[in-house]
């Protein structure tokens, strides 16, 4: 029976005071019982966290309750054990490394898309304007192997930080088209779609990630399954371990 809840969540927010903050949230976390990783950063909060539903739900509550986490909002999936060893807070330069300081998506966010408009798009082949839609993973080579959406563009980095550079040597494959890119939970192509917009390509992220799609429009147009950076391995399109 799957009794653990497991949640994922991300909210580029400023942080002044990321070092102190990290005991803080470190304290709460080991007082709930729950295992996962927080990472902390000026530009916000990275977390998947296992455990209790009462006690997830309790923890991200109470976080939502400081106005810089107002706007936090999860995604949910469930597992019968426990997917994560330990419970590790960490501060970081940043809570998805680029290594463009000019990217910075608590100051703005890029166009979204959601899931179920994503699905009609995929479905007649084009956007709501009529013009060529192009699907970009931006993950790692490893997890795209897992699974992604039929007909993605997959330029094979081995770590985001690459992720600027490839955009830039393809930027002409992309002009004049209509960019979709996603990622596992929505945090990668949170910068990448600003990334892609700042070199003059009409690029917007899509909202949730492939997990937020699976939550809402299920698994239309995905093909196997998503890679998840937890003890589970892969998540099917019904959010249940696969490995």
């Amino acid at each position: 029976m799957a009794s653990v809840l497991n949640i994922s969540a991300y909210l580029f927010t400023h942080i002044a005071d990321p070092a102190s903050l990290r005991p803080v949230l470190q304290e709460r976390a080991d007082a709930s019982g729950l295992r996962g990783t927080i990472l902390i950063a000026e530009e916000g909060i990275n977390l998947f966290l296992a455990g209790p539903a009462e006690d997830v739900r309790g923890f991200v509550d109470a976080l939502c309750e400081d106005e810089r986490f107002a706007a936090l909002t999860t995604k949910e999936s469930w597992s019968a054990d426990q997917p994560f060893q330990k419970m590790l807070v960490k501060h970081k330069r940043e809570i998805i490394r680029m290594d463009r300081p000019t990217i910075r998506p608590e100051a703005g966010r890029a166009p979204a898309v959601d899931p179920l408009t994503l699905r009609r798009w995929l479905e007649s082949g084009v956007d709501d304007d009529g013009r060529e839609i192009v699907l970009l993973d931006t993950r790692n080579a490893f997890e795209v192997d897992h699974g992604t959406f039929a007909g993605a563009l997959d330029w094979r980095i081995e770590k985001f930080t690459e992720f600027p550079d490839a955009a830039a040597a393809h930027r002409d494959e992309l002009v004049g088209k209509t960019v979709v890119s996603f990622c596992t939970g929505g945090i990668r192509c949170e910068k990448a779609a600003l990334v892609l917009r700042e070199d003059g390509i009409d690029a917007r992220q899509l909202d949730g990630g492939i997990l937020g799609y699976f939550e809402h429009a299920g698994g239309d147009g995905f093909e196997g399954d998503c890679f998840v950076f937890d003890e589970r391995r892969t998540v099917d399109a019904k959010l249940q371990p696969t490995s």
